[in-house]
This record gives C-alpha cells, sequence and structure tokens, in this order.
C-alpha cells in the first residue's frame, strides 16, 4: 500500500486583538475546511476512519500555537498537525499591537494500491 493525496484545501485566519496564534490557526483551518465538504472517503469505499489527514498551519510564531486544539476540530481520521513558520503579523497603525494572520494547509490521502 502506498500513501496516496487525494484531496487538499487552503484557508486563512487572523487574530484582530488578542494576539492568539493559536485562535488564527483554527479560523485558517476551519476557513479550509468550510470550503467544502469533505466526502471522498465513502466516494472511494473507504470508512471515514481511514482518511490520513496532514494539516500545516503557518503563523510568524510556530511555537505559540497549541496543536493539540487543532487536532480536536476533526471528528474522524488519522490526524497530524504541524505548525510552521509563515503566515504575517501586521503591526496595528497606532502601535498598540499586531494582527496575526495564519494560513492552512490540509492534505486527505488514503493508503491505497497504486495501479499498474
Amino acid at each position: 500500500m502506498a500513501k496516496t493525496r487525494m484531496l487538499h484545501e487552503f484557508g486563512m485566519g487572523s487574530s484582530l486583538r488578542r494576539t492568539d496564534y493559536t485562535g488564527a490557526a483554527m479560523r485558517a483551518l476551519k476557513d479550509a475546511l468550510w470550503h467544502n465538504s469533505i466526502s471522498i472517503a465513502p466516494a472511494f469505499g473507504f470508512p471515514k476512519e481511514a482518511m490520513i489527514v496532514d494539516v500545516d498551519v503557518a503563523v510568524q510564531q510556530p511555537d505559540q500555537v497549541n496543536v493539540d486544539e487543532l487536532k480536536a476540530v476533526f471528528p474522524y481520521g488519522q490526524i497530524n498537525v504541524k505548525a510552521s513558520a509563515g503566515g504575517l503579523d501586521v503591526p496595528k497603525p497606532d502601535g498598540s499591537g499586531i494582527t496575526i494572520v495564519a494560513h492552512a494547509a490540509i492534505v486527505v490521502s488514503f493508503d491505497m494500491e497504486l495501479a499498474s
């Protein structure tokens, strides 16, 4: 069997006032998920638990993202979440802090036999 990529989706989220990297990452993740209904498992005859879901969220301070909170969004599947350096910290014009912008990429794969 080989891990075969079947679907990817992208999203963006922000934390306008709380300087919350996990919150911005959560909004980016939900933005990606809410773009469509991921019903790919039944379409290929797999149980939903067979989905291998790899998530990468990018923010300027990845060490401040609670990946366990992000994993909890998914009701099923084999979930892998990592936080990477990226996104944006946008200074507020009055100097009172930053707005955090996070990006998320979700990749859904299955262990499948490759066609010969």
